[in-house]
């Protein structure tokens, strides 16, 4: 181990001594990974192969006392900060160019206490990992759509996911939190103990520290109504504003989202995922109207296990593959904004691409817009536009299809932005605060003044300090 040319965290360069590389990985229970030992290009590769960046170190922490010592280290060198949860960071926000990379990966503990409806689980852990656990008891709770989406980012965000109408989003679900703050100081907070920071925390993202443990509040969930409805394109328009009639009168039971995307024959379809968590006999009821419409190639629904709703979307974002991506929220379905999205497919450059509109409101409207940091919650609809591709030649005509779609819709869509899924535009300060009313975007930067004040963690959807 020799000297390491290292970024700080204003963008300079500084020089680690090999003393002090020594001490940082002897203090480590878990390990130090240079650019030079097996495993480092694993340890900095995202799921999104767009991401390649090259950190100057990487702390893979095995516990709480890991990651005190690494953000002590940090900020005792100055270092610029990436912290790795899932990696499932569209932009890349988990790893950093020349900085150090705090890896939360390998910490995946889960403890389900049946008894009292909870479950306890670390930032390493994904959501197919958490719901493997939580099952053996027939339990749950929301947590986004897709399996190897990381527990950490996504419930720091807010959490949409197939039980969201139900149960409310991941963070209505979140009894407390354990954090090291940017001082490398551990706390927990909850609705009894450091209150307004439990509040910022349901939603503000990671900005305020690395949550090290999460703990929620878990719910009866078996067998559930659950699968796919598969139209040919061409009746797309009429698939889709019925799926927003039929969806206005929708129980709380019953979470949908509708997708355009090519089949793995290569054809495009419009597709309509359901997931009704209540009794089969009565799911059966609900989605009959929505089961007899039109002329569907394939009638998919059928009784399953809700991990098979969780995994259904996998194999469309598989790791690997070039993500990006452009997000908004919809209320309303209508003709024209069905065609349009109609007619923007048409031209979608890559297989693996895809339009989904993923159901809101039920329990998540029924939470205050400012009793957690989520705001949004009056929206009927998250719209999600992902270009999905794999060879680097074909990356500007895929930016491209995104962004000019988006822009297509910008005429249906409703104002504000889920914080979890903003690409590009995250650095933009009207963007930030598009995600947050302004009382509560006013409430984060209080709490940033206070828990991280020189913006130490800063590689986020940020919320910039206005002291020190």
């Amino acid at each position: 181990m020799v000297e390491l040319q290292a970024i700080t965290s204003n963008g300079t360069q500084t020089v680690l001594s090999q003393e002090a590389l020594e001490e940082f990985k002897g203090s480590l229970r878990g390990q130090l990974i240079l650019p030079e030992d097996d495993g480092y290009d694993e340890a900095r590769t995202l799921w999104n192969a767009q991401i390649d960046k090259h950190p100057a170190l990487i702390a893979r922490c095995a516990g709480v006392s890991d990651v005190i010592g690494s953000v002590k280290f940090a900020r005792a060198n100055n270092l610029l900060v990436a912290v790795r949860g899932g990696g499932h960071s569209f932009p890349g926000n988990s790893v950093c160019e020349g900085g150090l990379m705090i890896d939360l990966s390998q910490m995946k503990g889960v403890r389900v206490d049946p008894s009292n409806r909870t479950a306890r689980a670390e930032p390493g852990v994904n959501w197919g990992e958490f719901d493997r656990e939580t099952q053996a008891f027939g339990l749950a709770t929301t947590g986004g759509t897709l399996t190897n989406t990381g527990i950490a980012g996504l419930t720091l965000g807010g959490g949409i996911g197939w039980l969201c109408r139900k149960f409310g989003l991941s963070v209505d679900n979140l009894l407390s939190v354990d954090m090291v703050t940017a001082e490398g100081e551990f706390l927990k907070a909850s609705a009894t103990e450091n209150e307004e920071l439990f509040w910022g925390l349901r939603g503000g993202g990671g900005n305020f520290g690395i949550v090290t443990s999460f703990e929620y509040k878990v719910h009866p969930v078996g067998t559930i109504l659950g699968g796919m409805l598969i139209h040919p394109m061409e009746n797309a328009r009429e698939v889709l504003t019925f799926f927003h009639k039929f969806a206005t009168g929708a129980p709380d039971e019953l979470m949908m989202g509708a997708a355009m995307l090519t089949s793995p024959e290569g054809a495009p379809v419009v597709v309509i995922i359901v997931c009704y968590n209540g009794s089969i006999e009565t799911g059966e009821q609900v989605l009959k109207p929505l089961r007899e419409f039109g002329n569907p190639i394939a009638d998919l629904i059928a009784p399953v296990p809700y991990s098979h709703v969780q995994s259904l979307l996998d194999d469309g974002f598989l790791p690997g593959r070039r993500n990006y991506i452009k997000t908004n929220f919809m209320d309303v379905i209508d003709d024209d904004a069905a065609s349009v999205l109609m007619e923007r497919f048409e031209s979608v450059p890559s297989p693996y691409s895809a339009v989904a509109l993923f159901q809101l409101g039920g329990a998540v409207a029924r939470v205050g817009k400012e009793e957690t940091a989520f705001y949004h919650r009056d929206k009927g609809y998250h719209m999600f536009l992902a270009s999905v591709w794999e060879d680097a030649a074909d990356d500007e005509k895929n930016f491209r299809w995104a962004r000019e779609t988006w822009s297509a819709m910008q005429r249906f869509s409703s104002d504000g932005v889920y914080v979890n899924e903003m690409g590009d535009e995250q650095d933009g300060l009207d963007r930030i605060k598009e995600a947050y009313g302004p009382r509560t975007y006013e409430r984060l930067v209080a709490l940033k003044n206070k828990y991280d004040p020189t913006n130490f963690f800063h590689l986020n959807p940020n919320i910039k300090p206005t002291a020190g």
